[in-house]
């Protein structure tokens, strides 16, 4: 995407997204601690990469103003959160997953996926116009998909959302976080006892029956939490994109709707105030020596919009060749739920547009309220008429 209107829902200047410079420069910290910002592509993917690099939560510091992470961040992470773990302890928890988010396994999914897609198609058909897509759409289907992969049963979806939004915001204080982590958790630890009990073909079931009761409990979380939140951000900025250039729509053919989702990924990289790391040695990276002890943060959408990587990388091109772009991390730490997102959104974006081929913004685009306070950007609303 390129022009005046689309640079609003592109990668935002700050922590990287579109600012030019070093690919490894120094970053002062909320904290006052002076860390590094990396923005480099072959310099994110080294740090990803490199074990001396730890992401353990106690090496971790927030980027910005995080107020509602600060009782997570450089203290023990809560058992289950495997993202904040190193190897072996890291690797422990993805064994236990892998099997079941291979893009074998997740193809099985591919009924359900277009299931829930075509019933909010339909509820959204009944609706008065305008209808806000973000509402109707792009979180609700994306939570209904991944409480059917773990085995979280319906009724708990609003709670979830609520409480999601809760401890990923940049607005929430440290009280609301610990008081959503504790509701998601016991939540969520309600369903792995029922799992141990009554065993079904699922995430839940499966993370019960290999790991103590408060792993998967907190596993459980971590995965609800970020496989619905980021996948939403995905849905809604990508119609976005496809209603503000129609001519991408044409990409939505079977053949091509793949590549074109990995444009999107790459281009949008919604993970806007990147990953945290903490060097555990000195290390040096693009000319710069980091410290032990010193914090680094990755910039994905910095690294996905490096000219060197990605030429006129402000464009959202589809015929782009985009193998190796971030947005889903790099290393032992990519994201596990990669497959199932891109599944979402592959059925996703061609359903909407073949449901409602007249779809159009209810507003100028330029009025479409763009949020970058929680851990990844999105449309906030999203008002289209047909």
């Amino acid at each position: 995407m390129s022009g005046r209107t689309g640079h609003r829902f592109a990668p935002a200047e700050g922590i990287g997204g579109d600012t030019p410079g070093e690919p490894v420069r120094a970053y002062r910290y909320p904290d006052g601690h002076i860390g590094w910002l990396v923005t480099g592509y072959a310099e994110a993917r080294t740090v990803l990469a490199d074990t001396r690099f730890s992401s353990r939560a106690e090496s971790k510091r927030v980027p910005v103003h995080r107020p509602g992470a600060e009782p997570f961040i450089g203290q023990q992470p809560p058992p289950g959160w495997f993202i904040d773990l190193d190897p072996p302890e890291h690797t422990r928890f993805r064994r236990a997953l892998m099997a079941w988010f291979t893009m074998r396994r997740i193809e099985r999914f591919r009924s359900v996926v277009e299931r829930v897609v075509e019933e909010h198609l339909d509820a959204i058909a009944r609706l008065p116009q305008p209808v806000d897509l973000v509402e109707a759409f792009a979180f609700p289907v994306p939570l209904a998909v991944i409480c059917h992969v773990l085995g979280v049963p319906n009724s708990s979806h609003e709670l979830l959302r609520r409480h999601s939004n809760t401890l990923f915001s940049l607005e929430s204080s440290a009280a609301d976080g610990t008081a959503a982590m504790r509701a998601l958790t016991e939540l969520v630890a309600d369903v792995v006892a029922r799992k141990r009990r009554h065993p079904g073909d699922d995430v839940l079931s499966a993370l019960a029956a290999n790991l103590r009761h408060d792993e998967a409990a907190g596993a459980g979380v971590l995965l609800l939490t970020a496989g619905h939140e980021t996948v939403a951000s995905m849905l809604g900025l990508g119609v976005l994109t496809l209603l503000d250039r129609p001519e991408l729509r044409d990409a939505l053919h079977p053949d091509t709707v793949g590549a074109f989702v990995e444009e999107l990924l790459r281009h949008l990289s919604i993970l806007h105030l990147g990953v945290p790391r903490g060097a555990q040695q000195d290390v040096t990276v693009g000319g710069k020596l980091i410290r032990a002890g010193q914090s680094v943060t990755i910039s994905l959408p910095a690294g996905n919009r490096d000219a060197a990587r990605f030429p006129q990388p402000a464009v959202c091109n589809p015929q782009r060749r985009t193998a190796g772009h971030l947005a889903f991390g790099f290393g032992v730490h990519q994201c596990v739920g990669a497959h199932l997102a891109r599944l979402e959104l592959s059925v996703g974006y061609p359903a909407v547009f073949r449901r409602f081929p007249t779809l159009r913004l209810a507003v100028p685009v330029d009025e479409v309220p763009i949020t970058r306070h929680g851990a990844v950007y999105g449309a906030a609303r999203l008002p289209v008429v047909w």
